[in-house]
């Protein structure tokens, strides 16, 4: 087990009706005024976004509204928020919603308090060093950006989807009510659990050797996913298997499941090689669902670089979905090799269960596509990266080809 350092300071609120209580766990952090950030409607429409203005009303919190977030949040809109919320000086920011909310929430609780444009700390290394209080209630489980220290933001003028890790902006307060959770649409659901598995294999794929412990957590998590996702499709209102896709999402992405694994203590663990990969998807195609862009490239990934660590692979078969090489019926090589493509061929049939898409042909994108994404990639990750097996331009290239 290598070095980390391992930091959590957000408070879960987890259970029934917890959405009715926000407004006192708000003003418990001191805040007095919020920004009120949300997106594009689902939120209005449930009832959940009256829920929490009534809380906050009776709390004594004051708010101002910023709606409209899109999926794949966009730094204009993140430019205006921050202008409202220097306005109305507001003390902190609360996000109703899934990760493109929260993510937006905290791009405007970190820029607001800056003395530069907020897309220079995603383009041009600018320092993050001070931050608005965050908070969330969270709706829509995928990113665990409500337990994170990470925040993603799309750049439309530039075609770029760029990432930061920090602790400062890690929510304060997370309020996790999975009966919000009942009316997702089935696609949105499956996209979430698949995002959730791409969280823990990147870094159960960092790199580093074993880690029982921690592997024994990350195998835990995917099959708890595989368990309850078609549990949630026939019963959308299957409280348990809500609750556990609800706080699966939140420990994929928290870095517990990365402890240990990492190549520096105070660096998260793995190279996120998929998430590059798929981050230039939409940001090209900003209609294409992050989750499932990563149904298609995760697998395709996995195809390509496995036999630069085949035990790592086999651990993965053995420890999530059952499998073990048949080395007494066909010669050793062979065996391994079925037997790490039967894992990934299980992985991506799970993800396709859900309805899912197979290749980035069910995006209607072809071998003209490729190039670009390409370009951008190398713009924004150099000519070669990641850690399980680092990537030239013409390995990514080639992973994109073998998703079409």
């Amino acid at each position: 087990m290598n070095d980390f350092t391992y930091y959590s300071p957000t408070k879960f609120v987890f259970g029934r009706g917890v959405t009715d209580a926000v407004g006192s766990e708000v003003a418990a952090l001191g805040l007095t005024r919020v920004l009120l950030v949300y997106g594009q409607g689902s939120v209005e429409r449930t009832g959940t976004l009256d829920r929490v203005r009534t809380s906050l009303s009776a709390a004594g919190v004051a708010y101002v509204e910023a709606g409209g977030v899109r999926p794949n949040p966009e730094v204009t809109w993140v430019r205006a928020a921050i202008a409202q919320a220097r306005k109305v000086a507001v003390d902190g920011v609360l996000a109703v919603g899934g990760g493109s909310a929260i993510d937006a929430a905290k791009a405007v609780a970190f820029g607001t308090p800056a003395d530069h444009d907020v897309w220079d700390f995603f383009a041009h290394g600018a320092r993050i060093e001070s931050c608005l209080p965050v908070a969330s209630v969270l709706t829509l489980p995928a990113a665990g950006s409500e337990g994170s220290g990470s925040c993603v933001i799309s750049c439309d003028a530039e075609e770029r989807k760029l990432g930061v890790s920090s602790d400062v902006f890690r929510p304060k307060l997370a309020i996790m009510d999975p009966e919000l959770t009942f009316t997702l649409p089935p696609y949105q659901t499956a996209a979430g659990v698949t995002d959730m598995i791409a969280h823990v294999c990147e870094r159960y794929f960092s790199g580093v050797g074993a880690v029982p412990l921690t592997d024994q957590i990350a195998a835990s998590i995917i099959r708890s996913l595989i368990d309850a996702a078609p549990r949630v499709m026939a019963d959308p209102q299957d409280y348990d298997a809500r609750a556990t896709i609800m706080w699966a999402g939140t420990l994929a992405h928290n870095d517990l499941a990365g402890c240990g694994r990492s190549l520096s203590p105070t660096v998260r663990a793995g190279g996120w090689e998929s998430h590059a990969l798929e981050h230039e998807l939409s940001a090209h195609h900003p209609q294409i669902t992050h989750g499932a862009g990563l149904a298609v490239i995760l697998p395709a990934w996995m195809r390509h670089v496995w036999k630069a660590d085949p035990q790592r692979f086999l651990l993965f078969a053995r420890d999530v979905f059952g499998i073990e090489p048949a080395c007494d019926l066909e010669p050793a090589d062979e065996a391994i090799a079925d037997a790490v493509n039967c894992a990934i061929d299980e992985l991506q049939g799970f993800f396709q269960s859900l309805g899912m898409p197979a290749s980035l042909g069910d995006f209607d994108l072809g071998e003209a596509d490729i190039e670009p994404l390409v370009t951008t990639l190398a713009q924004n990750k150099g000519e070669r990266f990641g850690h399980f097996m680092p990537l030239t331009m013409d390995d990514c290239r080639a992973i994109y080809r073998s998703a079409l």
